[in-house]
């Protein structure tokens, strides 16, 4: 099966990294992948030598014609069996395109619906496949009245190569940052503001390293929360053990260095990649039991599921969690879980039969 990719968001997203990760995944189950992408933008950097055919072009609005030309270009070329788009700026002109073609698209949705009425009740429609990132996402159109029939679920593909455990990265990435080897390392990957729960977490971690003074906390992100959770740091119990390199672009090898990784949102989530790639790294997950979270970890075999916003729970799962005897086993079962359900090759194969199926 041959797909044309449409992606022309610049911008470094979860629908970006989705864009990367199915289309690399395509590729190594052997189909043929072209993509038209945004020119030198993060999307055309990670899918660099990755086999996937890029055309440059940029996508303004519905009416921008060089967008078209560069769709019209690739598909002279590959002739694909399917068009794909992931950003919510190309459904119409990947719909139109669609039309002039007669080449079915499939269309992804990362949020839950944030689109207007016309479009959230056309686009679900129109599209040959359109499908949400999680059983959360996929509910809520069913709410807004859109067939059951109509939306598929397809979860984030991780590449197991790139999320591994790695011991070599760990020591070096901890000598880094000034962590001892033996430390029990709580990882916090994300943008940094109130609604992903950043200060409960910190409240947490706060107290559970009174009683364990072996715990550390790894905050990788930034956001409009930054600054006061600095604050809130320097002026707490454990300033000390709390390291804030701030946002770091390529993730992955971060992962070894972590004990175990909270996820700690209050607001609902659509799914959370950063939970199957910590997994996917042999690590365990705290996660918010809110939105798609729960659909990412098995609870109680590769993490916990926890009430958002409250500390106490936090604060109890993070010490029960720096016990080895329970944390080792949960890092054992968390990649064995994502291998199974979110693996590229479990992922690809997936979209494919959805897409074969009449």
């Amino acid at each position: 099966m041959k797909f044309l990719f449409v992606g022309t968001n610049p911008e470094n997203t979860g629908a970006a990294s989705h864009f990367v990760a199915l289309a690399q995944a395509l590729v190594e189950a052997g189909h043929p992948v072209s993509a038209v992408v945004y020119p030198d933008g993060l999307i055309a950097q990670g899918l660099t030598d990755s086999g996937v055919r890029l055309y440059p072009a940029k996508f303004r609005n519905v009416l921008d014609l060089r967008g078209y030309a560069a769709v019209f270009k690739a598909a002279r070329d590959l002739r694909p069996d399917w068009l794909v788009g992931n950003f919510g700026k190309e459904y119409w002109p990947l719909i139109l395109a669609s039309r002039l073609l007669r080449v079915p698209v499939a269309l992804f949705r990362h949020r839950t619906p944030a689109m207007g009425a016309l479009s959230g009740y056309l686009i679900p429609r129109l599209a040959q496949r359109f499908f949400a990132v999680s059983r959360y996402a996929r509910q809520a159109y069913l709410d807004r009245g859109v067939p059951p029939a109509l939306v598929r679920v397809l979860y984030n593909p991780v590449n197991t190569r790139l999320c591994r455990p790695d011991a070599q990265r760990r020591s070096a990435i901890r000598r880094e940052l000034g962590i001892a080897e033996d430390a029990i390392v709580l990882g916090y990957f994300g943008r940094i503001h109130g609604g992903k729960g950043c200060f409960t977490l910190l409240d947490a971690a706060n107290q559970a390293m009174l009683r364990e003074p072996r715990l550390h906390c790894l905050w990788l992100g930034d956001g409009p929360g930054a600054a006061q959770l600095r604050e809130q740091i320097a002026s707490g119990p454990a300033a000390a053990r709390h390291h804030l390199p701030g946002w770091i672009h390529d993730v992955h090898p971060y992962y070894s260095a972590i004990s175990m990784l909270a996820f700690p949102s209050i607001a609902p989530e659509t799914f959370g990649r950063v939970s199957i790639e910590a997994q996917a790294s042999g690590v365990p997950v705290l996660g918010s039991a809110v939105g798609g979270v729960p659909e990412t970890l098995a609870a109680g075999v590769s993490g916990l599921l926890l009430p958002p916003g409250e500390v106490a729970p936090w604060r109890d799962a993070i010490l029960a969690l720096c016990d080895p005897v329970r944390r080792e086993p949960m890092g054992a079962a968390a990649r064995e879980f994502v291998q199974q359900h979110f693996s590229t090759g479990v992922i690809a194969d997936e979209f494919v039969r959805i897409l074969s199926d009449g």
